[in-house]
């Protein structure tokens, strides 16, 4: 027949009307009540199911059916919240919150003292409402009677005798002894004389007792007897008085829940906690003004890490976002949410934060955005990338250009933070073009940042585009007047060694880090030496990888005998004279087969094709004629450098990628304009002279060093191959001011460098000739000094 009815109720409760799916079965002591873990059908909420059966517990059926009703009729923040109350003729359902019993925390004792007294204070609140609001007792306080919500707070349950003192037939009168472990938790009156006794007695002392053993399980992990409550044990020295004024055997003199709530509330009580004045103080949060806000805040900030979770993400959470959504909370507010928002899970954070930011990203509050920018480090990994690129990235780059300098700054540092959520499109792009105008900030230390910033998303930089960004913006950091500006140039440059090429590091960023080896500075001048040092490493091991010469074999001794023309000059001569010779000749033997004579059998010109030399300066074709000829002197026609190939560039990116180079530039940029802010401070204000059209880069004229010689030895015969000669020279337009010096035709450009001819011009046909290059308002090139002692140095 039990199997029977078994059978009925289990069947009624997976009945499709009943409202919830019942799970697992909780375990929370001695109790009438069957706890079971439950999901509601109609949302899929959570609950939990307190299941009385009728049949196996009849001569209890006046106490679960007590506890049903008076658990819907008062409501209170501190009791258990009812959802529904199923009743039928085998069972009695209770479907409330989800709930989890305090045991279980107690006997594993995961609260911390904070809790235990923020708990204690919610469960004699509540009793202070049974007894003074309500009238009542409730007659079980004790561990099992108390559970703990969702959000961690301490909810009051246990209702099976909680009776009115207005009523005679009071239930607690006849039932009070029927609980299980009744004698155990029993007041010593009651013990004496029965739950009757209660009626001579003040209405809140049974409810004090409970509430005091209930204080000595909660620190120290539960109790066998009353006999062991005489000892406080881990009960906190401040709580200790009161305390025993609960368990006092007298019930005259006990203290009633709600002296025992005053006591705790007093200056310097046991109370007085940060935790309870934020629970006290939270749902008032956006009504308050900034001062109490203020302090409210630094309450929260004083809290340690081991305060309740699950009460600030359900409790205090919502009530921190609304006052900084719509109470005007501010940034100070916002530090708080992050302080939960770190012990939350990722989707929690997602689902409950994350809406939330990035609506803030867009205000245009600017200590808001400072705030936000602060704490992206810590919540950046939390929100997804589409999310970064589509919606907080483009919020974040109207800061590059604020007007605000403490905004850009905070924008260039938060850059480091959303690196590695950004597209390759964005990073290559407008990251690079935002930081070009950053780069150029008036203000120093926004360059500074930008300089350490570049250096830190180097290796996030495309490949293409990346030596040329960063040796165009550290070159123009090393000429910044701001020494913090090259010294982070400095550093960053060592710090991505790695990323440039072993042509770029002897050839573009060796010459620039020199420069600051003599910097006004020392400690820019130290980290230069550290930097050229690891440069000079790095070009040296790539040096001893490099062949001994990239030359062509060499022809046989016979044949190169036979082809070498006479040398002038003895070649054993030490002398600096017959050196300077053998070295001039030796150069016109190797420039044979470079020049070629302008005639041809027709007598028509033909046009020399240049040569570029390693330098990168082109030299100008050269038109001899010979003896005989007598055609006009012609306007050397000069090769155009073949273009140099770039790297493929997706076409839709093409004109993004140019963009972006073009606002950084090169490092040969002179930067005069780059530094808005310290153009003041320039005194270098001499306008650079224009460029002659040919420079000899001061070769020496030997030409005129001979015929001195001559003159001072009476007119003595020159060697055979340097005498003058008659022949008529074509006049080339290349160097139009300035004397022209004749050299003979016999020795050519290959007698002095080969690389830098000299070209033999007629005297009085050069001023005709410059008159018709140079046109008219143009500035006159200067002429350089022939004559310069420093002219030896090409020979290096």
């Amino acid at each position: 027949m039990d199997f029977l009815k078994s059978a009925v109720a289990s069947a009624i409760a997976k009945s499709s009307s009943f409202p919830v799916t019942i799970g697992d079965r909780i375990d929370f002591g001695d109790s009438i009540w069957i706890l079971h873990n439950a999901t509601k059908k109609d949302d899929n909420s959570p609950c939990c199911l307190f299941n009385f059966d009728i049949h196996a517990n009849k001569a209890l059926l006046p106490l679960a059916r007590n506890a049903a009703r008076k658990l819907r009729t008062i409501r209170h923040p501190g009791v258990i919240r009812v959802i529904d109350v199923i009743e039928n003729d085998t069972n009695i359902y209770i479907i409330t919150e989800k709930v989890t019993p305090l045991a279980w925390h107690i006997r594993r004792k995961s609260l911390s003292e904070e809790t235990i007294k923020w708990g204690l204070y919610s469960v004699s609140s509540t009793l202070k409402f049974i007894n003074n609001d309500a009238s009542s007792v409730h007659g079980a306080v004790r561990i099992t009677s108390v559970f703990t919500s969702e959000s961690g707070e301490w909810k009051l349950g246990g209702f099976e005798v909680l009776s009115s003192m207005n009523d005679d037939d009071a239930i607690i009168y006849n039932y009070g002894s029927s609980l299980p472990n009744s004698n155990a938790y029993a007041p010593p009156e009651v013990v004496n004389g029965g739950w009757s006794a209660i009626k001579k007695n003040p209405l809140g002392a049974p409810d004090a007792y409970g509430l005091g053993t209930l204080v000595y399980e909660a620190f120290n992990g539960g109790f066998m007897s009353s006999d062991s409550l005489a000892q406080p044990k881990s009960i906190p020295a401040n709580m200790v008085p009161s305390y025993r004024r609960l368990i006092n055997a007298n019930p005259k003199l006990r203290l009633n829940a709600g002296q025992f709530v005053e006591q705790g509330k007093k200056v310097g009580g046991f109370f007085e906690t940060p935790l309870i004045h934020i629970t006290e103080g939270a749902e008032s949060l956006g009504l308050k003004n900034e001062e109490e806000r203020n302090e409210f805040l630094r309450e929260l900030d004083s809290l340690t890490d081991d305060f309740p979770e699950d009460f600030f993400k359900m409790k205090i959470l919502p009530e921190l976002l609304k006052s900084v959504e719509f109470g005007g909370g501010g940034p100070s507010v916002f530090g708080a949410i992050m302080k939960i928002g770190l012990k939350m899970s990722d989707d929690e954070f997602e689902s409950r934060l994350g809406p939330l930011i990035i609506r803030l990203f867009n205000s245009p509050d600017r200590a808001m955005r400072v705030c936000l920018l602060d704490n992206l480090p810590l919540m950046i990994d939390r929100i997804p990338q589409k999310d970064v690129n589509g919606k907080i990235w483009p919020a974040m780059t109207t800061g590059f250009t604020d007007t605000a300098p403490i905004i850009r700054e905070q924008t260039v540092k938060a850059v480091l933070s959303v690196i590695s959520k950004l597209s390759d499109r964005i990073i290559n792009g407008e990251l690079l073009r935002f930081l070009a105008k950053t780069a150029n900030d008036d203000q120093p230390g926004i360059r500074t940042n930008t300089t350490i910033c570049l250096g830190k998303i180097a290796r996030n930089l495309g490949v293409g585009s990346r030596s040329k960004v960063l040796i165009a913006a550290f070159g123009r950091s090393l000429r910044d007047p701001f020494v913090h500006a090259r010294s982070a140039a400095l550093m960053a440059l060592s710090a991505t060694i790695d990323v440039f090429s072993d042509d770029d590091c002897a050839t573009k960023i060796l010459p620039v880090i020199c420069v600051s080896l003599v910097d006004r500075e020392r400690i820019v001048r130290d980290q230069a030496t550290k930097a050229v040092e690891s440069y000079l490493a790095r070009v040296r091991k790539y040096a001893s990888t490099l062949p001994e010469t990239a030359l062509p074999p060499e022809q046989g001794q016979g044949a190169a005998t036979a082809a070498s023309p006479a040398r002038i000059g003895n070649q054993s001569d030490t002398s600096w004279a017959g050196w300077a010779i053998s070295s001039f000749t030796n150069k016109m033997a190797g420039a044979r087969g470079e020049m070629a004579s302008t005639a041809t059998a027709n007598g028509a010109p033909l046009a020399q094709t240049q040569s570029m030399p390693a330098s990168g300066r082109s030299t100008p074709a050269i038109n001899v004629s010979s003896d005989k000829a007598t055609t006009a002197p012609s306007r050397p026609r000069v090769s155009q450098p073949a273009k140099s190939s770039t790297q493929a560039i997706e076409p839709e990116d093409a004109w993004e990628e140019e963009d972006t180079m073009d606002a950084w530039g090169t490092m040969d940029d002179d930067g005069d304009n780059f530094f808005d802010a310290s153009s003041s401070q320039r005194t270098n204000t001499t306008t650079p002279e224009p460029a002659a059209a040919f420079d000899d880069g001061g070769e020496p004229d030997f030409a005129g060093w001979l015929a001195a010689q001559s003159k001072s030895k009476s007119q003595k015969p020159l060697p055979k191959g340097l005498s003058k000669t008659n022949t008529t020279v074509s006049t080339l337009n290349v160097r139009p001011t300035g004397p022209a010096r004749s050299v003979s035709a016999g020795v050519g450009t290959a007698g002095i460098n080969a690389k830098r001819p000299v070209i033999a011009t007629a005297r009085s046909a050069a001023p005709i000739a410059a008159k018709k290059e140079i046109k008219k308002g143009t500035p006159k090139p200067k002429e350089p000094d022939i004559n310069d002692d420093d002219w030896g140095e090409a020979w290096d």
